[in-house]
């Protein structure tokens, strides 16, 4: 697959958050979701002392991105793993401390582009839906196996959708006829399952089931609350970690670790605050950031890009 073409959500602002961690020699900065490797690309370009090590739960992914950066391979390292796990990679690799991470969250573009893997709803394909295509159960697992109280469960809870119990029982009564294998065939059930005034609204019919199905089959949001404090951990002093989320589930998360971090653990008040209780990350973003009208406009997956960004400002 060609990356021609292929710009990486609020590139610019990553690399200018990032870049101040990244300037003395040695410098290691972790991308936790390399993708297609464009924000990689632009952080080893604009930071020429740094080393970058990138992880991907995806094998195409890591591919793709080895060959795009292959003018940098002196000071690339790309593993095959699953973002949560970074202190076990950079102990694998002998680092200690890094100076930055990235996280860019939810389904890649690769993934979304690439019909076999069944990520996207509007086209027929098997219903996959995993990231790591070499292991664990996929969508059609799910919809064939699970009761209809635990598909009404994930409906409403990972994609906030309204009519989650009468599409679950339609699943399940229609798995009864014919198992679920293709997605043409699911978003005609949630098509015909939701009120026609609700679809003429708040886009795509099918949006929040297949964001729920992605989130079950990834144990996605399972696998950022370990890895966002995991990652923080990995941190030296004065290093930074920019993470981009996309929907509120995922911003909610990151929100709640970076203000933890960044408020002193006393009560509000106390006129000396001991050393060991003094906040430990200090927020760099007002909130969470959103893209400019203009590149949501000319990028469509940065319409719903929520950015966030701390510093680590003690041991």
């Amino acid at each position: 697959m060609s990356t021609v073409g292929h710009v990486p959500v609020l590139r610019d602002r990553v690399v200018a958050l990032l870049a101040p961690a990244l300037t003395e020699p040695g410098a290691v900065v972790v991308d936790a979701t390399l993708g297609l490797g464009g924000h990689s690309a632009a952080l080893l370009a604009d930071n020429p002392h740094c080393r970058l090590v990138g992880l991907d739960r995806d094998e195409d992914a890591l591919a793709i991105a080895r060959d795009r950066l292959q003018e940098y391979a002196d000071r690339i390292t790309l593993v095959h793993a699953v973002y949560d796990r970074m202190p076990d990679v950079l102990t694998d690799l002998g680092i200690a401390r890094v100076q930055g991470v990235l996280f860019d969250l939810g389904v890649s573009s690769m993934q979304l582009d690439v019909a076999e893997r069944g990520f996207a709803y509007a086209q027929d394909a098997p219903l996959d839906m995993r990231m790591d295509s070499s292991s664990g159960p996929t969508a059609a697992d799910v919809l064939n196996s699970y009761s209809a109280e635990d598909l009404t469960r994930i409906l409403r809870a990972y994609g906030e959708e309204r009519f989650a119990r009468r599409i679950a029982e339609r699943i399940v009564a229609e798995r009864d006829r014919e198992p679920w294998d293709r997605s043409a065939r699911l978003v005609e059930l949630i098509r015909a399952a939701i009120p026609a005034a609700t679809r003429a609204t708040g886009g795509h019919p099918a949006k929040r089931t297949f964001q729920a199905l992605r989130i079950e089959v990834n144990d996605e949001l399972g696998v950022l609350e370990r890895a966002i404090p995991a990652a923080l951990g990995c941190l030296a002093v004065s290093g930074r970690m920019v993470v981009m989320s996309y929907h509120s589930l995922e911003d909610r998360i990151v929100k709640q670790e970076f203000a933890a971090g960044a408020r002193p653990e006393v009560p509000r008040g106390l006129p000396v605050v001991p050393d060991h209780l003094r906040p430990w990350l200090r927020l760099l973003t007002r909130g969470a950031e959103k893209a400019s009208a203009a590149e949501a406009a000319a990028n469509p997956r940065a319409q719903s890009v929520r950015l966030r960004a701390v510093e680590r400002i003690a041991a």
